[in-house]
């Protein structure tokens, strides 16, 4: 069993696992990372999510504000050895329920069109796909979605 805990991107747990992440994508995104890369900087988000089995931190998850209705979601992870446990889903829904709390009546997020687990997550959860939003207009291997909450 594992615990979510809220909490900002200053979080050390949360920086560690950031850097997992994007040590994977830098293999997925292949050419393209730096491009992606630019878009998930961590210094200023207010609303984390991280996922404890025991004191290890498992696996993330961020929304940060996109306009006054939508929150964005942002540096989904878990690691490997935690995955197919539905921690993810953990994760995400609790950013749901914050967003809520907060106001927010969507929920927006961009994702690769390499990464086939993250597009199955957000597909379970209700998310639909939607028109590429922001930086991510006309960029062929973005795949954006949203929720309304």
């Amino acid at each position: 069993m594992y615990k979510l805990v809220r909490t900002d991107s200053n979080n050390p747990d949360f920086k560690k696992l950031v850097k997992l992440l994007d040590s994977e994508l830098a293999i997925t995104d292949g050419d393209e990372h730096a491009f992606y890369n630019q878009f998930n900087k961590i210094d200023s988000i207010k609303y984390v999510v991280l996922a404890y089995i025991g004191e290890i931190p498992v696996g993330c998850g961020a929304i940060k504000e996109f306009d006054s209705q939508t929150m964005e979601v942002k540096r989904m992870y878990v690691v490997q050895s935690q995955r197919g446990k539905c921690i993810a889903t953990g994760i995400l829904q609790s950013l749901e329920v914050w967003a809520k709390e907060m106001s927010f009546s969507r929920c927006i997020l961009e994702t690769g069109v390499r990464q086939p687990d993250a597009i199955a997550l957000y597909k379970k959860n209700a998310y639909l796909l939607t028109e590429n939003y922001g930086q991510y207009i006309g960029v062929l291997n973005s795949y954006c979605f949203e929720k309304l909450l």
